[in-house]
């Protein structure tokens, strides 16, 4: 029963490597059309009994504007081209912070890469069991992608506005037509850089151009 059980847990484990490891590979070259938040955010429409909403529309890398890339870095990770995944100097900083001050907002150290595995790969929340798995993601796709494969998912698959899962980065040269989050016809591709400031929020709720 034992050699069973141990026999049972071994392919469990081959199967999880084997898979996981497969996925990575597959997105480095295949478009992220879906995630597991998509799918998690429809169902929490649903059973609240909103409307359903989802828009999810690739953009390769050398459609996006320059500015998009250059706005999150300057938001949410000024030493994404430098570290390996892991800002750990981030981390200690935050630590610290969150440990003197528990009354506060917790503050985050999550890179663009940790940000990409989980949006990709996991499930939204704050276990150690989620983050265990954010950091094993993370070395995978570290490993396996460029860094402009790591930023082009990324914009791929940001929440953009609360109640669509939308993913539509700023092309180069003509106006994405975006009403529902900038309550406007569209944006032009030369106004990015304005969007740095609210890039960090997990929804978009004003215009702010």
């Amino acid at each position: 029963m034992i050699k069973i059980i141990l026999k049972l847990i071994r392919w469990i484990v081959v199967a999880f490597f084997a898979s996981t490891i497969l996925s990575v590979v597959v997105l480095r070259f295949v478009p992220v059309f879906f995630t597991p938040l998509m799918f998690i955010r429809c169902y929490q429409q649903v059973t609240e009994g909103r409307d359903l909403k989802l828009s999810h529309h690739w953009v390769p890398l050398d459609q996006i504007s320059e500015s998009m890339p250059q706005a999150v870095m300057a938001s949410e990770d000024a030493k994404f081209l430098k570290h390996h995944g892991f800002d750990y100097e981030a981390i200690e900083h935050a630590a610290k912070r969150n440990k003197e001050h528990p009354e506060k907002r917790r503050l985050g150290a999550s890179t663009i890469s940790q940000q990409t595995a989980k949006n990709v790969f996991l499930w939204p929340g704050r276990s150690w069991v989620r983050k265990g798995f954010e950091v094993y993601f993370t070395t995978l796709i570290e490993l396996m992608w460029s860094k402009q494969r790591i930023m082009e998912v990324y914009l791929n698959s940001m929440r953009w506005a609360r109640g669509y899962m939308v993913s539509m980065p700023w092309l180069k040269s003509i106006s994405v037509p975006m009403p529902f989050i900038f309550r406007r016809h569209s944006v032009r591709s030369s106004q990015p850089p304005c969007l740095i400031p609210v890039v960090s929020p997990a929804c978009i709720h004003q215009p702010i151009c």
